[in-house]
């Protein structure tokens, strides 16, 4: 998240620069989506606003292996009626990414006028919070907001100043909570629920997974498996978006850089706050600093770095996250994707536990805009129209189900957000519903000959096609440069992927007589001929194939479209074996008279490229078919 735009990474120069309700459809999806009317709107409350709260709050252990305590900033927004004899349910939130409490300060005053106490607060190891960066670790993040879940149960009390709006004028004084909903008063166990994006997304994990006071979770594109976002590998999957350790994934050199040159810059900015955070690896925790320097010697993780990533990614403790939770991810997001989020929705639903799932249009890529860089009429959590938006609708309704107790409809378990719907107002018209995830059916496209993509096994030819990479690491193909687009003029046509002949093999289907529309992550299974890679496999990840995966939309003018700039790195065991790939989960229609096109490239340049030049070739067959499979849906 940044500081101007909620829920985004902010750039800095290190790097020149780094939330409505609808009806549940049945398993299919909804070419329209039916949505309740909102209720009738309650008159909204005026703000009492307290900042700058400072909490001292034990949280975990420091790179020493001590038990530490880290100062953390916080405002505190209250509805004005709010008493001991009125009581409100409470939200927790915090940054995302190098941001601060005060990214949240709209969602704040929005939610405190609906009826709820609202306490943002700056994470640690960013502004005018103490500590080190940890990474989302529950032992040390979601420890630290146990204090803060105590504090809107009643329990101590903290200084501050207040600013009040709608209220009396304010100054510095000391505040007790003793006007939000009690589950449990012995345990200051308030009726609470969580919301943030990003690494503020994260951190309701880790907060519930050691808190089991907090009530009920809205993350918004946040990770699974931090192994798999900062170093994806595709294939060898052992569960959702976790792969096996044998076969690890390749650094995505842009955003990892990215995250360590806006820590650093944060750290640096904070001295003067907890002048530790600088000492020894610059504000992150010691592990951090050892990964980043595996992954930028090696190009792959090591077991020491699964360590540090394993503890901070909610796929490792699933099993201690309980309570209702509404995920939302962005299809426009090559940091954290869609399949980060079906992962954590398949694992929780495997439970038995609540969980619904949108997937809204806009992440982490694509620049930045005003608000969140949302649909118009999809999200707006400045106060001034959450429910004329349909995700801010469909959040406020999530919270008064679970925290006010409402028989209010909290939507469709699964949503996705169709581009090529056109629509005024609330965005809800473009979004699709269903009952469940996944949504459609499977279509099956074959590899032919040396370049063609067709859809029956009788019209397969026998043919190959071969590539090569350039070797030593260099690149000779692109995709995006997240960290930089949008935060810098950069030269038209720069920033529009493409791929050098002979370093990539490409299949395309005839033009489509009709639109196609996939939703969710094609998958290929396909057999790789590298007898480079064959003999030098055995000695380790350096000596694995690596092959990049895509899909292109190609219009009848011949200009291509890859969808969203997402690309899946595969690296692969054993090339004497059919490799199973799964592609980036998209929603994307194909109109009439365009062609489809999988490419499968051997470098990228957002990633850790070979160094081995490593010649493939992989051949059509009709007695051993190569499969692309596509989720579609009518």
């Amino acid at each position: 998240m940044s500081r101007r735009t909620s829920f985004r990474t902010r750039s800095v120069a290190v790097l020149a620069t780094a939330a409505l309700t609808g009806i549940a459809l049945g398993s299919h999806a909804s070419a329209a989506p039916v949505t309740a009317a909102a209720p009738s709107a309650a008159p909204l409350d005026s703000v009492d606003t307290y900042t700058g709260l400072k909490f001292t709050v034990p949280a975990g252990k420091n790179d020493l292996g001590q038990p530490q305590t880290c100062t953390i900033d916080a405002d505190l927004y209250k509805p004005h009626s709010a008493s001991s004899a009125a009581r409100v349910p409470a939200i927790l939130t915090t940054n995302g990414f190098g941001g601060s409490k005060a990214d949240q300060a709209g969602l704040g005053e929005a939610f405190a006028k609906r009826g709820y106490a609202v306490l943002s607060y700056t994470g640690l190891g960013f502004p005018d919070s103490g500590c080190k960066i940890s990474l989302d670790d529950p032992g040390v993040d979601g420890k630290a907001a146990t204090s803060l879940v105590t504090f809107l149960g009643g329990g101590g009390s903290t200084a501050y100043t207040s600013s009040q709006v709608g209220g009396a004028a304010g100054g510095p004084g000391t505040l007790g909570v003793n006007f939000t909903v009690l589950d449990n008063p012995a345990t200051h166990d308030p009726r609470l629920g969580m919301i943030g994006g990003s690494y503020g997304g994260q951190i309701q994990f880790a907060t519930a997974a050691v808190d089991s006071r907090v009530d009920t979770l809205v993350p918004l594109i946040t990770w699974n498996d931090l192994r798999y976002s900062l170093a994806p590998n595709n294939t060898s999957f052992t569960s959702g978006v976790t792969y096996a350790n044998s076969t690890p994934g390749t650094e995505k050199i842009g955003w990892s850089g990215l995250f360590f040159g806006v820590g650093i810059a944060d750290g640096l900015q904070g001295a003067a706050i907890d002048p530790t955070r600088n000492v020894g690896c610059p504000n992150f925790v010691l592990e951090a600093c050892q990964a980043k320097a595996t992954l930028d010697t090696l190009g792959y993780p090591t077991s020491s770095t699964y360590q540090l990533t394993d503890r901070v990614s909610v796929a490792h403790y699933i099993d201690k996250v309980k309570i209702p939770t509404f995920l939302i991810q962005g299809e426009n997001d090559t940091l954290f994707n869609l399949q980060e989020a079906t992962a954590t929705y398949r694992s929780m639903k495997a439970r038995g536990v609540p969980v619904t799932m949108a997937w809204q249009s806009w992440g982490h890529s694509g620049g930045t805009g005003t608000n969140t860089g949302a649909a118009p009429g999809e999200l707006d959590l400045t106060g001034q129209h959450i429910e004329d938006t349909y995700l801010g609708l469909r959040i406020k309704n999530w919270f008064d189900h679970y925290l006010k107790r409402s028989a209010i409809s909290t939507g469709p378990e699964f949503s996705y957000f169709r581009d090529w719907v056109g629509y005024t107002g609330s965005a809800a018209p473009a979004y699709a519903s269903a009952g469940s995830f996944p949504v459609g059916s499977r279509k099956a496209l074959y590899l032919s000959s040396a370049d063609e993509l067709v859809s029956a096994k009788s019209a397969i030819l026998p043919g190959s096609t071969t590539w090569s990479n350039p070797g030593l690491g260099a690149a000779a193909s692109y995709s995006e440069i997240s960290g930089l687009e949008g935060q810098v003029d950069l030269p038209d046509g720069v920033t529009t992927p493409f791929d050098t002949p002979g370093t990539f093999g490409a299949w395309t289907t005839p033009a489509q007589s009709k639109p196609l529309t996939i939703v969710g992550a094609p998958t290929l299974d396909v057999r790789f001929e590298s007898p480079v890679s064959a003999a030098t496999q055995s000695a380790g990840p350096s000596g694995q194939l690596q092959v990049f995966a895509k899909l292109y939309d190609i219009a009848p003018d011949g200009s291509k479209t890859l969808v969203h700039k997402l690309i899946s790195p595969v690296r692969v065991a054993d090339v004497t074996q059919s490799v199973h790939i799964e592609l980036p989960a998209i929603v994307h229609r194909v109109d009439a008279g365009h062609r489809l096109q999988l490419v499968l490239a051997s470098t990228d340049a957002a990633y850790k490229n070979a160094y081995a030049v490593q010649p493939v070739t992989v051949r059509a067959s009709p007695l051993s078919p190569a499969t692309l499979s596509l989720p579609v849906v009518p």
